[in-house]
């Protein structure tokens, strides 16, 4: 293990840190644009009374180098429960060293300790990079599906139609 790498569960004052890694990773994507998070919408969503999702965190020499943002997920034909890895994300200083790949694996192993089966993610269509991340640690891609969304106004749209 690299020398000074520790991990922990993100807290109430690492919002900042958290939407940096978001921002860095959208422009890294090439879609700085569809970030449209706040700080208040992570503290809110991510440290609020209504929890939605949890962000692991790794350090190095107490520096914040990569992150996790996930949130638990059911399987009705697995039966199981697993955790959707919505942002994986190292700062680039840190990217080469395998911090990515141990914060994943720590994620993976505590969601097995609390009994989770399973980590799901997608990966934007642009980043090649991680698609080769994922598929070198044994993730294998769901051909036998599509991702669909609805977000707004279409969202909108749907919950005032009909009935």
């Amino acid at each position: 293990m690299m020398s000074g790498l520790s991990f922990r569960v993100a807290e109430c004052e690492d919002c900042e840190e958290i939407l940096l890694a978001l921002r860095l990773l959208a422009e890294s994507l090439g879609v700085p644009a569809r970030l449209k998070s706040t700080r208040e919408d992570i503290e809110t969503a991510g440290f609020g009374p209504r929890r939605e999702f949890s962000v692991m965190l790794a350090e190095v020499d107490g520096k914040i180098a990569a992150i996790c943002l996930y949130f638990p997920m059911f399987s009705s034909w697995m039966g199981k429960p697993g955790l959707y890895i919505q942002d994986l994300f190292v700062h680039e200083e840190f990217r080469s060293t395998r911090i990515g790949e141990k914060l994943l694996r720590h994620v993976a192993r505590a969601a097995s300790n609390d009994g989770y089966h399973y980590l799901r993610l997608t990966v934007d269509h642009g980043n090649q990079a991680g698609a080769r991340f994922y598929l070198r640690h044994g993730f294998e891609p769901a051909n036998d599906e599509t991702s669909y969304r609805l977000y707004s106004p279409a969202f909108e749209k749907f919950c005032r139609s009909g009935n």
